[in-house]
């Protein structure tokens, strides 16, 4: 059942870092399939943006996917979960793919354009959700991918289709709406 009771997209809380095991659970790799999920995100010698990076659950198999030539810049708002991302990304030999940058509430503040964004479950903790859409436009070349993740357990689907409408305004066109466990999702593009 969808506990969301906040009147319109965005300005929910931040899931705590005492959280972060929880999303490492081993149970979470074989339902929500990192590649699987990000197969048409994510490519080869690409920069790709892991907004909300939390522990790395996306990030390590992201720096995988771009290989050798390309970047992943890992943001979070908290530095105790890029820390717990920079841990496992050094135990799994993917440091040199990852760039690391602590965002605020108020800006992503990603350092580089990317070609690819991964936004899971963070739009419904961002406190201006129009302003958030519209740095992650900016954010992305043209051409570029967002692939737009929220729980389906917390955020409803009027707020989830609020916050699509609120992506279409700030210039980003859905692509697909693809099916992941126990979520609501929504691959976009830049043209």
């Amino acid at each position: 059942m969808a506990t969301d009771t906040t009147p319109h997209p965005g300005g929910g809380r931040v899931c705590p870092a005492k959280c972060s095991t929880w999303l490492l659970r081993p149970w979470r790799k074989w339902l929500q399939r990192p590649g699987k999920i990000l197969r048409d995100v994510v490519r080869e010698g690409e920069t790709v943006a892991d907004i909300g990076c939390g522990p790395g659950f996306f990030t390590l198999p992201m720096a995988r996917m771009v290989g050798p030539n390309g970047l992943v810049v890992a943001l979070d708002l908290q530095p105790v979960m890029l820390e717990r991302t920079r841990q496992r990304a050094h135990r799994a030999g993917l440091l040199n793919r990852i760039r690391f940058q602590q965002c605020r509430p108020d800006a992503i503040g990603c350092p580089v354009p990317v070609d690819a964004i991964l936004a899971c479950y963070i739009a419904h903790e961002v406190p201006d959700i129009g302003h958030f859409m519209a740095e992650a436009h900016g954010l992305l070349r043209p051409g570029g991918r967002m692939l737009l993740m929220e729980p389906n357990f917390f955020v409803t689907a009027e707020n989830y289709a609020k916050t699509v409408d609120i992506a279409l305004a700030a210039g980003f066109r859905a692509m697909a709406n693809p099916r992941i466990f126990s979520s609501r999702a929504t691959l976009l593009a830049r043209d």
